[in-house]
C-alpha cells in the first residue's frame, strides 16, 4: 500500500479486512493532569550501565531533561513500581511454526510474571489479527490464549502493532492522581508482508502514543538474517523501539526467548516517571526532541526520542 493512503481511508480499509475481537472495558486509570488546562510531557526513563544492570535509586535531582537542547523544570517524578498496561504480540505467520511451541513457553512465563495490578493483553497475528485475550490481571486466561496460537499464513505486524496502540490508549480512561505505563512486545522472525496500513502510520502512531514498543526479532541461524526481507524487518523493529524508549533484541536461536522475556520484565519494573511543563508555549505541533541526562558516572538514561507539540485545535 502507498504511504500517500490518508490515515482515515486506510484505517477504515485496514479495520474492514481483518478479524479483531472487541476488548472490555477497564479500570480508570490515567497520567495525572497536574493542573487544569497544564499539558505535561510524560517520560518513562530507564537507567541503566554498560552491562545493562538497571539503576533503581537515583533521586529527582539527579536527572536532567532537554527538550530541544533546553534545560526543563521536572514537576514529577516517581520511582516507584508502577502499574502496567501491557499488549503482547506473537507473530504466528507459517515460518513461525517449528518454533511456536517454545514461543509459547517463554511467553507464558512472562506472563507469570506479572503483577495483580497489571493489565495485559494477547494478540496474534498471521495474516489476520486476532485479540485471544483482552485486558486481564488473570494469568489464568492469558496462558490459555498463548497456548491456543497455531502457525500459517503470511505476516501484517503493522496491522497488529496499530491495533495494540488503540487497545492501550482505550484503557487510560479519566481518572486523577494515577499512573499506568503502557507497553507493546512484540515477537517476529520476519519482514510484514500483508498489512493494509503502511509503516509511516504505525510509527508515527506510536511517536503520539504514550507506549514502549520492546521488540523481538527472531532471527535464523542458517542464515536468513542475511537476506533483504530480514533487514528491513529489523530497520523496522529498531526505529519504532528507540522512537518510543523501548528496546530491540535479535536472538539466533529460540531457546533465548525466555531471558529476553524476562530481561523485559525486569526493566519495566525498574523505570522512573518523570513529568514537566514545557518551556516552549508554542501549539504549533512540531516535533520536539528530548534527552534525559543522570549525574552519575557511567549510566546512561534512555527514553522517548520526543513528542509532537500540541496544536491551537487541539486546546
Amino acid at each position: 500500500m502507498s504511504s500517500r493512503l490518508g490515515f482515515g481511508a486506510s484505517m477504515a480499509l485496514a479495520l474492514g479486512s481483518f478479524a479483531v475481537v472487541a476488548t472490555a472495558q477497564q479500570p480508570p486509570l490515567q497520567i495525572p493532569s497536574f493542573k487544569s488546562g497544564v499539558e505535561i510531557v510524560s517520560l518513562n526513563v530507564t537507567v541503566a550501565d554498560g552491562q545493562q544492570r538497571y539503576a533503581t535509586d537515583l533521586q529527582e535531582e539527579e536527572f536532567q531533561v532537554f527538550e530541544d537542547g533546553v534545560k526543563q523544570d521536572i514537576s514529577y517524578f516517581n520511582r516507584s513500581n508502577l502499574p502496567i498496561a501491557l499488549a503482547l504480540l506473537m507473530d504466528t505467520s507459517a515460518s513461525m511454526e517449528a518454533r511456536l511451541q517454545t514461543a509459547q513457553e517463554a511467553a507464558s512465563g512472562f506472563a507469570k510474571q506479572l503483577r495483580g495490578q497489571d493489565l495485559a493483553e494477547i494478540i496474534d497475528f498471521d495474516s489476520r489479527v486476532n485479540i485471544l485475550a483482552p485486558f486481564t490481571n488473570n494469568v489464568d486466561v492469558l496462558e490459555q490464549a498463548i497456548r491456543r496460537t497455531s502457525a500459517g499464513g503470511s505476516t501484517s505486524i503493522y496491522n497488529a502493532i496499530y491495533i495494540a496502540l488503540k487497545d492501550l490508549k482505550k484503557v487510560i480512561v479519566k481518572q486523577p492522581d494515577e499512573v499506568r505505563r503502557q507497553a507493546i512486545v512484540v515477537l517476529s522472525d520476519g519482514e510484514d508482508t500483508s498489512s493494509l496500513l503502511p509503516f509511516e502510520e504505525v510509527l508515527d502512531l506510536a511517536k503520539r502514543s504514550e507506549t514502549a514498543i520492546y521488540a523481538i526479532g527472531l532471527r535464523d541461524a542458517e542464515g536468513a538474517a542475511s537476506s533483504r526481507g530480514f533487514k528491513e524487518a529489523e530497520f523496522v523493529l529498531r526505529q519504532l523501539s528507540q522512537e518510543t524508549g523501548g528496546r530491540a533484541f535479535f536472538p539466533l536461536q529460540v531457546a533465548e526467548l525466555p531471558a529476553i522475556y524476562s530481561q523485559i520484565s525486569e526493566e519495566l519494573s525498574s523505570q522512573y516517571s518523570i513529568g514537566y511543563t514545557s518551556k516552549n508555549a508554542k501549539r504549533d505541533g512540531a516535533w520536539r526532541r528530548i534527552v534525559v541526562r543522570v549525574a552519575r558516572p557511567n549510566l546512561t538514561a534512555r527514553t522517548k526520542q520526543g513528542y509532537f507539540a500540541p496544536t491551537t485545535a487541539s486546546r
